[in-house]
């Protein structure tokens, strides 16, 4: 694994690095300021985000990504939508 680590002077210049891809599958960010981190990691653009840790997938967490990563999510209770057509029925007994 390889991760690249660069100097920034904006949110908005991180961002514009971050969102730069045509894949989306996850991205991880590290920092002490929490409400950055939920600041940043609300506006990247990818299926998952990992804050101050690089383990993201678990048997309860959807995984899947966005943009060219692939569409929908797999595991937990959300790959499951991915397979069936919900539907809502309405009757009316009187």
């Amino acid at each position: 694994p390889l991760i690249p680590v660069f100097p920034f002077d904006s949110e908005e210049e991180v961002l514009g690095k971050a969102n730069d891809s045509e894949f989306g599958l996850a991205s991880y960010l590290f920092t002490r300021d929490l409400d950055r981190a939920f600041r940043i990691g609300r506006r990247i653009e990818a299926g998952m985000i990992g804050i101050n840790t690089g383990l993201i997938s678990t048997a309860v967490a959807p995984f899947g990504g966005v943009k060219s990563s692939g569409y929908g999510k797999e595991g937990s209770v959300h790959g499951i939508d991915e397979y069936v057509d919900i539907k809502a029925v309405t009757l009316a007994l009187k």
